[in-house]
């Protein structure tokens, strides 16, 4: 694609373009050496493939499962999505309407800060009687370790705000709906796609760690199953499709980023 603009800023995005390339070059190499070794490490029998796997026996027992784990990937995926909607839909919108009400917001303070420090699978047991031993319990079980953060981050973002900049709109007579329009919302909108980048991250932990407590189906079961029957190459596959998903998901999350960047110009 052709570049535009001033030959020092032709050269600048030039030099940018070849910084890029040579990250992913070597994020891609150190993978690959990675995988390698591991697996010239577990055929000259350095290290015990039984327990540790390798790359060979995690391709061979994929190919083995291929039939059947594609549903599994497909009920993570949808529990994983789904929880991911729902903290960033609802986060930001408890962290708008105490945003707008500052007694709440004071109130609701330490609650927020001692519901985040909870150890959520702490109430892995009260979850399953509340919403039955299914997909809600897993939903759930990821909205409490998500939800949480992505309200005090956002709402962090919110109170943040310039406040002279605020003052000045409202001495324009902007009501606080204009100025969340106007003013909070889209400056905050790089502190917004950070908590996406966080919640990818924390969604899929909540997931897997619902799915440990309770599942018929999904990846979070095969990893329990096969550390039960001691199949490590069953839970060293199923982790890392695991890695994979969530990749693949903060990696549409960066592409997201990159469109409102160019868009409204924000710095990355």
């Amino acid at each position: 694609m052709k570049i535009s603009g001033s030959p020092e800023h032709v050269k600048f995005l030039r030099r940018e373009r070849r910084t890029d390339a040579a990250v992913r070059i070597i994020q891609i190499g150190i993978l690959v050496a990675f995988l390698f070794l591991w697996e010239i490490l577990a055929r000259t029998e350095t290290i015990d493939s039984f327990i540790t796997s390798s790359p060979s026996k995690m391709l061979a027992t994929f190919k083995t499962i291929s039939t059947s784990v594609w549903k599994h990937i497909g009920v993570t995926l949808y529990e994983a999505v789904l929880s991911f909607a729902l903290a960033t839909v609802g986060g930001t919108l408890i962290a708008i309407a105490l945003w707008f009400s500052g007694l709440a917001r004071r109130i609701s303070e330490p609650y927020l800060v001692v519901l985040n420090s909870l150890p959520k699978i702490a109430l892995g047991p009260i979850i399953i009687i509340w919403v039955g031993a299914g997909t809600g319990a897993i939903v759930v079980m990821a909205l409490l370790i998500s939800l949480i953060i992505t309200v005090i981050n956002t709402l962090q973002g919110f109170v943040s705000v310039d406040p002279d900049k605020i003052l000045l709109m409202k001495t324009f007579r902007a009501n606080k709906l204009q100025v969340l329009l106007k003013l909070v919302l889209p400056a905050n909108v790089p502190n917004m796609i950070n908590c996406l980048k966080i919640n990818v991250g924390l969604t899929w932990v909540g997931t897997i760690m619902g799915e440990y407590l309770v599942s018929k189906a999904g990846l979070g079961y095969l990893i329990v199953y096969g550390g039960q029957v001691f199949n490590l190459s069953l839970v060293m596959c199923s982790t890392f499709i695991l890695c994979v998903l969530s990749g693949g998901m903060y990696a549409i999350v960066a592409i997201i980023e990159r469109i409102v960047n160019k868009k409204y110009g924000f710095c990355s």
